[in-house]
């Protein structure tokens, strides 16, 4: 391992950045408005979201899961010989990303490299979080930290490898006479068809997939991508299927097992308790299949680690970028038409 001092480090802080969530049930409307905004969300469709908090006491775990994300990074990006300080800032919820921009300017932060906590590439989970962070630069104005972003890492070998044991995990909790023939849904967030026709997401889902598959040495006929937390307009086209639908056809062709893995997302938030713990748990009931739902990677030590060396990698060039699969690291710094959004 190579270890620089901290005087020639190109970076001087590490800024994880996620997406963020209400603590509080007054926050949750707020919350939601501003994750739609600028977006054509019906406000029925944004209520009914609002209970899905409330559901939960008007609360989502997703910032309590980024500072334990937080708290296991600390110590492996010491052991990695990466003494930079960690910041947090979110897109929609406290601490917002210009507040935390403020902070670190306040702190004498020149140029951080920031960690989007996003496996894989589309507006949504790319495009529009360094457009975020563009607009809380401008915010902060000229004191403001220069940002540069790690790379996505759907392929990387340990976020593969949190992924297959988080998967065998569930899978051996099943009878082993009725392991075999076990159907496994990947699910991730759909996002619409004009969105997905100019960004790599799904292609970097079903390798992720395929990946995860193979490492779980599961059967290719048992397991299928498939999609949750669609909103918007009920007629616009969004990738599918949907995880109901799905679980439905597994009725069908006799499916007695089914292990959901939530491989879109990084942590256990309200979206997959809601739609999977919630939803597609009662859908399985109702249609009488036996159900099991995997933890997400978390603060799984490969995940941890993952992240450190993601970081290590930029901060020494002669750190190897390593990825499984067909597809090789993906770039660090994005082309001008990647991920574009399209509103057909």
């Amino acid at each position: 391992m190579t270890t620089m001092p901290a005087t020639s480090l190109p970076y001087d802080a590490i800024l994880i950045v996620g997406f963020g969530g209400p603590e509080r049930p007054e926050d949750v409307i707020p919350f939601l408005e501003n994750v739609v905004r600028g977006r054509n969300v019906p406000r029925a469709r944004l209520l009914e979201v609002a209970e899905h908090y409330n559901h939960f006491g008007g609360a989502s775990p997703i910032n309590g899961q980024v500072r334990a994300l937080m708290d296991a990074l600390r110590p492996e990006l010491d052991r990695q010989g990466q003494p930079l300080p960690l910041y947090w800032g979110n897109r929609n919820w406290h601490p917002f990303l210009a507040d935390t921009l403020r902070t670190m300017a306040a702190a004498g932060v020149q140029r951080a490299l920031a960690v989007v906590l996003a496996a894989y590439s589309s507006y949504s989970s790319c495009r529009q979080y360094r457009e975020d962070l563009a607009r809380a630069q401008a915010e902060v104005g000229a004191d403001a930290p220069a940002l540069d972003k790690v790379r996505v890492f759907y392929n990387h070998p340990d976020f593969v490898a949190a992924n297959a044991e988080r998967l065998r995990e569930a899978l051996e909790r099943l009878p082993a006479d009725r392991r075999p023939a076990a159907r496994v849904a990947f699910t991730a967030h759909s996002i619409p068809l004009s969105m997905a026709r100019n960004c790599d997401y799904e292609r970097q889902l079903v390798e992720t997939c395929r990946l995860v598959s193979e490492a779980a040495s599961l059967d290719p006929e048992c397991w299928r991508l498939v999609y949750q937390s669609r909103s918007g307009r009920p007629g616009d086209p969004w990738l599918e299927p949907d995880i109901l639908e799905h679980l439905a056809a597994l009725k069908e062709e006799r499916a007695t097992d089914v292990v959901i893995h939530p491989i879109g997302f990084l942590s256990d938030h309200l979206e997959v308790l809601y739609d999977l713990d919630v939803e597609a748990r009662a859908t399985c009931e109702t249609l009488g299949l036996s159900m099991d739902r995997t933890g997400t990677v978390g603060t799984h030590p490969r995940f941890v680690s993952m992240l450190c060396e993601l970081v290590r990698e930029r901060l020494d060039p002669s750190v190897p970028r390593r990825a499984s699969g067909q597809y090789g690291p993906s770039h660090d710094v994005c082309p001008v038409d990647c991920c574009l959004l399209r509103r057909d």
